[in-house]
């Protein structure tokens, strides 16, 4: 299954044009008064590895670019963890091994798991981490887990962790909310996960390709 969407919150400055947004009374309807989690948004190549192959976003066919080979090359990623996963489950990671428009000059791992689903829901949180335990992997980091009210009450928070430096450099993309617990697949994304990114993020642009770098582990 592709990565959803993934919503904007209401008031992200990194949203463009092609992006869609909450409204205040979406994200009031669907997250105020849930128990969230909240993550660091890291710059990356979304990716999912399962049971049989590795993907990059679009799930097409199976990712075999330069810079995933950290995942399907003869000693990746892959082929260490694959047979700890369901075959019917998908994780969901931000591969770091190609560096985008961040550096992060103190990483320790390329992948970091944020997502796990299992065709039929998508994971709680606790069991997203514990997945994470099981292929000795890291989750993207954990901000913080809580309540918010309101939209406003939403804005203090992120805004908070924003003024943060990122847990592996200086600058931060964004933040990820979550809702804690499990939910269906069946059930709208953007009910359950949304994101606010920072005014403007540069994407990865058509020459990327040509000369990407692979980013260094500290």
């Amino acid at each position: 299954m592709k990565y959803p969407r993934t919503y904007h919150v209401p008031f992200s400055p990194g949203a463009t044009s092609d992006d869609k947004r909450l409204s205040e009374d979406d994200f009031l309807k669907h997250f105020a008064h849930k128990r969230l989690v909240f993550t660091e948004k890291l710059d990356g190549e979304n990716s999912a590895i399962t049971h049989f192959d590795c993907y990059a976003r679009s799930h097409g066919a199976p990712t075999r670019s330069p810079w995933s080979i950290n995942l399907w090359g003869n000693d990746g990623l892959l082929w260490r963890v694959k047979s700890l996963i369901g075959e019917n489950e998908t994780v969901y990671g931000e591969n770091l091994y190609g560096e985008h428009s961040i550096h992060y000059g103190n990483l320790k791992e390329y992948f970091h798991i944020f997502a796990v689903n299992n065709g039929k829901e998508w994971y709680s949180w606790d069991d997203v981490e514990y997945m994470a335990k099981i292929l000795g992997l890291p989750t993207v980091p954990v901000l913080g887990t809580g309540y918010v009210s309101s939209v406003d009450d939403l804005k203090e928070t992120i805004n908070e962790y924003m003024s943060q430096p990122s847990a592996y450099g200086d600058t931060k993309e964004g933040v990820v909310v979550r809702i804690e617990g499990a939910f269906p697949v069946e059930e709208p994304f953007w009910h359950h996960v949304c994101k606010y990114v920072r005014a403007n993020h540069v994407q990865t642009d058509k020459h990327w390709t040509r000369h990407w770098k692979k980013a260094e582990l500290s």
